[in-house]
């Protein structure tokens, strides 16, 4: 299945491997590709807004691993998790409120610490540009 690539303003770039079964989150993520934003921070959480809409899936958690992509139905937008968060009660990232989890990023998350907020991302699927 293929994935996402996500490029910043900065040069950084990631690749995220989508979950293997079809949620209708991922349904709609993947019709609403390509698309930019700009991204916020929350702690070791980089954030952006989504032009999808998505309710709550049955295996919607607040409790996240490092480096899981989740979809924040509340904000409708997509979270990427590389540490602890404002509301985290140990050393793993927590989400401000369920989230759909969507994937998780390729290779090294935490490159993701250097993202700011106001930065700008380009969302792709991993076999387009």
């Amino acid at each position: 299945m293929p994935g996402l690539r996500m490029k910043f303003d900065s040069g950084l770039e990631i690749e995220v491997q989508l979950r293997s079964n079809d949620t209708p989150t991922l349904k709609s993520l993947r019709n609403a590709l390509p698309f930019k934003a700009s991204v916020n921070r929350w702690g070791d959480e980089v954030y952006f807004e989504t032009p999808i809409s998505s309710p709550i899936e049955g295996d919607a958690r607040a409790e996240m691993e490092i480096g899981e992509v989740a979809f924040w139905p509340d904000g409708s937008a997509l979270a990427i998790f590389f540490g602890r968060t404002p509301v985290s009660t140990d050393d793993k990232p927590r989400a401000y409120s369920p989230c759909n989890i969507v994937g998780s990023v390729k290779g090294d998350p935490t490159v993701l610490k250097s993202v700011q907020t106001g930065a700008e991302v380009n969302v792709s699927g991993s076999d387009q540009d």
